[in-house]
């Protein structure tokens, strides 16, 4: 179950020709890829292209009315490897997933498919990632197309200009027999606009045509010695055909005038921010147009020799706009203008930083100091001082004002249990090495739990534990894994590897019934229904296919003393070889998004329903904290008492409690106190709810009758 549904939304994708197509980027790829015949679309979600999965997913009846075949990839290789289907045939093929953790995990197939080239157009829709907002280490696209020799689309963030990049890219891949990457950033993925519609179209062959009439052309196969001559073609006949079609399609777009003493160059995805930093520096106006002359990259590789020497035509100083580091685009453009004899003076990094995102603010910050130094008469005299720009602002007082607030876990979360499970068992045997994973596990890694010291990729938690398998080691290594990482990398790299090598330590495998962590998309063990696809295929089953003997399943994570036991018997066996624990739950969120609408529903029509609520006794709570040590859920909070005799501030729970009982299981599993109290709170009560919620008020009441009583008794003593 996705964490958002478009079955609305792709009800716009049947738009036809001359209609308007309004809303998100991601609706917009969607429709684009259906408008130019895409015969066949594999992929895997991560942000921020994951809901372009979820949106083909809701319209498996629209994809199949057109005849085009839609998977949801095992992994990013799986995706690009889809591709094959476009070497001999003349099919659309489009794959889609998460840079760069996508692209590093897809480079084989990715290599391999550029090398032997395509006779359909292959398209490669890459999210990138690269940011402060991003979840993954900061890395480019950029490389992996350089290195394979595939071509890179950068769009402006705005309707029209992605549309037509899908339809450029596939015109692209066609006629240079090259796969085309298509590369949108996140403002991409969720910018809203407009677009004029066309007519989709059925694919002129589809996979099933294809299989009915077999074709294979040997030339296309990377062995030797075609595996040398495909390096030839990619230098004499690709990268010409390339140059040639940006060129005469004019790929790449230049605004403002045609002459002035300085001009602007950069990747298609940093339209918006540069004119947005213009508009405040008085230069631009709402509409884009602007007194400096840009160049803006749709194509960022390759790069056009000629058109970049001739915006360069009698200007002083290029500033070149490329996010990330290494500066790809700049060094190229350097080399140019230094064989051209150009004495145009190229900058970049010295204005703009080394590493990281180009907010509002950095575009800014560089774009004035560029026009301070190379062109101070276009700048309003108001705005040619640093200060007046925002420049070095001090932020050291917001640091200081402002609390920290690490990444945690969700409210309810069933991860969090096994991690107090963890410290309670490390607090008994002592701590171990422990190797983390990419998922929401790797929350773990934060306050309260603080465990975890690697985390080397998807599904390779248990992986990059392996060299600690020494024979002579005292103690045994914890590794994690999530069940999504399981599925993708992680049943042969970590659990087969493991097997293999008669690894002796303890795997937890995290089982929250779906690929959580990047929007709550179905996998192979998925509890749920799925008309297209297959689940419901246990992990235990795959782990004792592997080879694995012992075997542990907790079926309820928030049984915390349960699963200390486990990983108490896992970590002191005497038994050898990889000692696997299960720990499975639904996903809380996702449980969340499938009962409450059906449990508001009930209440609305009258029935009754039950809903259990925590809370902390406040005469009780003795304020040490120690549940919030061992939780660490937002809904734990502390609040301050009246009493002047009490001045540590006691437990709370909030309203945003979903009623896990985590908390009450940590306290009771690791024997800290008895404040935690479990109270139902009935919706719609029946005669037999009302006259029992009676009899307890009557009794309540009599014995705090009789308590007044008593202490009025030994007061007047």
């Amino acid at each position: 179950m996705a964490e958002r549904s478009f079955a609305k939304e792709v009800e716009k994708l049947r738009l036809g020709a001359g209609e308007e197509f309004a809303g998100e980027g991601i609706l917009a790829i969607t429709k684009a890829l259906l408008q130019c015949g895409v015969g066949y679309v594999g992929g895997y979600q991560g942000a921020p292209i994951s809901h372009l999965m979820d949106v083909l997913a809701d319209a498996q009846d629209i994809l199949g009315e057109l005849g085009v075949h839609f998977e949801a990839s095992a992994s990013e290789a799986t995706a690009t490897a889809m591709l094959a289907a476009s070497v001999h045939y003349p099919i659309r093929g489009a794959a889609t997933f998460k840079s760069t953790v996508g692209t590093n995990v897809a480079s084989d197939a990715l290599a391999n498919l550029a090398s032997g080239g395509v006779t359909g157009g292959a398209l490669i829709i890459v999210g990138e990632d690269y940011g402060e907002g991003s979840s993954i280490m900061q890395e480019r696209s950029h490389a992996f197309a350089m290195k394979s020799q595939v071509w890179l689309l950068d769009p402006r963030p705005n309707l029209p200009s992605i549309v037509k990049a899908v339809e450029d890219g596939f015109e692209l891949s066609e006629i240079s027999n090259t796969p085309v990457m298509l590369q949108v950033r996140i403002r991409c993925c969720h910018v809203h606009g407009h677009f004029v519609a066309k007519d989709n179209k059925r694919p002129p062959m589809s996979v099933a045509d294809a299989l009915s009439a077999p074709r294979r052309d040997t030339g296309r196969i990377v062995l030797p010695p075609a595996s040398f001559l495909h390096e030839k073609e990619k230098v004499a006949k690709r990268w010409p055909a390339a140059v040639d079609f940006i060129k005469s399609r004019k790929i790449n777009e230049m605004f403002g005038p045609d002459h002035g003493s300085v001009g602007i160059v950069m990747q298609g995805g940093m339209y918006n921010s540069v004119i947005r930093a213009l508009q405040r520096l008085g230069l631009a106006d709402t509409y884009g147009d602007t007194d400096v002359p840009l160049y803006v990259l749709n194509a960022v590789y390759p790069l056009v020799d000629d058109e970049f020497l001739s915006f360069c035509e009698g200007k002083q100083a290029v500033l070149v706009v490329e996010e990330g580091q290494p500066n790809y685009i700049e060094q190229a453009f350097a080399a140019m203008l230094h064989k051209a004899g150009r004495g145009t003076r190229l900058v970049g990094k010295e204005h703009l930083p080394m590493a990281g995102e180009y907010t509002g603010q950095v575009m800014l910050d560089g774009l004035g100091s560029f026009l301070r130094a190379n062109a101070p008469h276009l700048l309003p005299g108001e705005v040619r001082a640093p200060n007046k720009l925002g420049e070095g602002v001090d932020t050291a007082d917001l640091i200081n004002v402002v609390p920290g607030r690490p990444p945690g876990f969700c409210i309810g979360c069933p991860e969090r249990p096994i991690f107090a499970a963890t410290k309670l068992v490390e607090q008994e045997l002592g701590k171990h090495h422990i190797a983390s994973d990419i998922g929401c596990h790797l929350f773990s890694i934060m306050p309260p739990f603080e465990l975890g010291a690697t985390t080397m990729g998807y599904g390779l938690g248990p992986a990059s534990a392996s060299a600690f398998n020494s024979p002579d080691a005292k103690r045994r290594s914890i590794s994690f894994v999530g069940d999504g990482g399981f599925w993708h990398n992680g049943l042969t790299s970590s659990i087969g590897n493991a097997v293999f090598n008669k690894n002796d330590g303890v795997i937890v495998i995290v089982d929250n019934f779906y690929s959580a962590a990047t929007g709550g998309q179905d996998i192979l063990s998925s509890r749920a229904n799925n008309r297209t696809k297959s689940t419901k295929h246990p992990i235990d089953e795959a782990v004792k296919g592997m080879g694995v003997k012992w075997l542990r399943h907790i079926d309820r994570t928030y049984d915390v003393g349960k699963m200390r036991a486990a990983l108490r018997d896992a970590l002191t066996t005497e038994e050898k070889g990889p000692k696997v624990i299960v720990a499975s739950s639904e996903c809380m969120l996702n449980r969340q998004r499938r009962e409450k609408p059906l449990v508001d529903k009930a209440i609305k029509g009258g029935e009754r329903v039950v809903k259990p609520k925590f809370g902390v006794d406040e005469d009780i709570c003795t304020g040490d904290h120690a549940c919030m040590r061992l939780s660490g859920c937002p809904s734990l909070s502390v609040k301050s008492l009246d009493d002047p005799l009490r001045d540590d501030p006691v437990a709370a729970i909030d309203q945003n409690c979903v009623g896990c009982g985590n908390c009450g299981e940590v306290a009771d599993a690791a024997v800290l106190c008895p404040s935690f109290y479990r109270a139902d709170v009935v919706h719609n009560p029946g005669r037999w709810d009302r006259l029992l919620e009676s009899a307890r008020r009557a009794v309540i009441g009599l014995m705090q009758r009789r308590r007044e009583s008593r202490r009025l008794v030994f007061a007047d003593a």
